[in-house]
């Protein structure tokens, strides 16, 4: 992997990341429109659900749906529109949000009635190619491993930061899932706490590994392989299934079969694994409807606060927000109310769907 560390004129990390060397004389753009820079982000406790929301309302004023010629994820192809990234030689971008909703420069907020603290963090965007009518699934297997490495890299820089507890992944595909710009891209959030669904599962893990010294989705895992009836494929190094709890249709994880806490721990060979299996549960998703299909794919890993968890085991979860191949399975009082989730069919049928998708690769 090679790796190119720029800057931006308003102060902003831009890194190039490609399988071949980058040329060392590429300097980072700006876009015209610099609205977001200075922004700054509070957190305040609610006291109810007891958990931070974080209140960033320079947001409103990000890029909504352009124009292909204003697509600021695109390579910079005129000085008079310039984009976030520049033209040349390169593969797969990350560069700190303009529209972040935490920085790490964030400064003390006023006191409310209840408790506050400044909205510190790391929000990052990840532009996966520099084509903007390609996917994941569409990459080649060197590309996709490539964009796993790059997740790898921001991993282990920004968990440097003293501020930083939890880094979260994620790619919201679709206008389905709220999607503002087509181009193929992700982000990465980079919290000053552990959120609430990854606290939950760290307390979980943590029940579990004390009582058995086991860990938890290690032991879901084994019993996923004995079954059998819900997995999709199972590789050398890594195993995806619909799990046994799933809370959408398709929803799919794709977990290693070696214990590990994050993507940093784990080796080249099963780093490519995770690539194939990856790139085949995108094929078989786009040919199931024969359309691209909106999900929302998050990559859980340990809290990065110092400390030891040796009953994590980072995981990949993808979940599609479909019903059936017409209708889209909305949140409703259940799920937004009280939180229970209702799934209208069988995690065994939808896996039984899916691998009866033949894909190859060319």
């Amino acid at each position: 992997m090679y790796k190119l560390d720029l800057q931006k004129p308003d102060g902003r990390n831009l890194y190039l990341y490609s399988r071949s060397p980058i040329d060392p004389e590429l300097t980072a753009p700006m876009p015209a429109a610099a609205v977001g820079v200075g922004a700054q982000s509070e957190l305040r406790w609610h006291p109810l659900r007891e958990e931070w929301v974080a209140y960033a309302s320079h947001r409103q004023n990000r890029t909504f749906m352009p124009p292909p010629e204003f697509n600021p994820l695109a390579p910079t192809s005129s000085e008079v529109h310039p984009t976030e990234l520049p033209a040349g030689a390169y593969d797969v971008a990350v560069f700190e949000n303009l529209f972040a909703s935490l920085q790490l420069n964030a400064r003390h907020v006023p006191e409310h009635i209840v408790p506050t603290m400044a909205g510190k963090g790391v929000c990052e965007v990840i532009v996966f190619t520099q084509d903007p009518h390609s996917s994941l699934g569409k990459l080649s297997l060197s590309h996709l491993n490539l964009v796993l490495e790059v997740w790898s890299d921001r991993y282990r820089q920004i968990s440097a930061h003293a501020d930083i507890r939890y880094i979260l992944p994620f790619e919201n595909r679709g206008v389905e899932m709220g999607v503002t710009l087509h181009h193929p891209h992700g982000q990465i959030y980079s919290y000053p706490f552990i959120p609430p669904i990854p606290q939950q599962m760290l307390r979980a893990q943590q029940g579990h590994y004390l009582r058995t010294k086991r860990s938890l989705l290690g032991d879901l895992l084994l019993d996923e392989i004995r079954d059998g009836r819900r997995i999709i494929y199972l590789g050398k190094q890594t195993v995806a299934f619909v799990p046994v709890c799933a809370r959408y249709p398709y929803e799919v994880w794709v977990v290693p079969l070696r214990h590990v806490t994050s993507l940093t721990e784990m080796n080249a060979e099963e780093v490519i694994d995770l690539a194939f299996t990856l790139k085949m549960i995108f094929m078989k998703y786009d040919a199931l409807w024969n359309r691209p299909l909106p999900y929302l794919m998050v990559l859980y890993a340990a809290p990065c606060n110092g400390k030891t968890y040796n009953e994590w085991h980072f995981h990949i979860q993808i979940s599609p927000p479909y019903r059936t191949r017409e209708r889209l399975k909305f949140l409703a009082g259940t799920e937004l109310g009280a939180g229970m989730f209702v799934n209208d069919s069988l995690p065994e049928e939808k896996a039984a769907e899916l691998r009866s998708i033949e894909v190859s690769f060319d």
